[in-house]
């Protein structure tokens, strides 16, 4: 049996700046997913005006990002004056 062929490759341009000007005023969703292991019915039963939930999560560890739901990176949660803000530490599929 003969090997594929390898797939050609042609050199890729960079897209016309015009071509994405609409797309760029688009709004978008983005979120934090914060898993709560152990989390139970019985604990958002008992959740009251400032409540504090313990998330088990490590200072500085990361949390997924998405977009629109989809899973773009990871990022730190991070104080900055007097806002929580979040600080991205890793892009999904960018080169290390």
């Amino acid at each position: 049996m003969a090997a594929p062929a390898a797939a050609k490759c042609d050199t890729v341009t960079s897209p016309d700046p015009q071509a994405w000007a609409q797309a760029l005023t688009f709004s978008c969703q983005l979120t934090l997913d914060m898993p709560l292991p152990g989390f139970r019915i019985a604990d958002l039963i008992h959740l009251q005006t400032r409540s504090v939930v313990n998330t088990h999560w490590r200072v500085g560890a990361d949390v997924p990002l998405r977009v629109n739901g989809k899973l773009i990176g990871q990022g730190e949660f991070e104080v900055v004056g007097d806002h929580l803000a979040v600080r991205l530490t890793e892009l999904v599929g960018a080169e290390r």
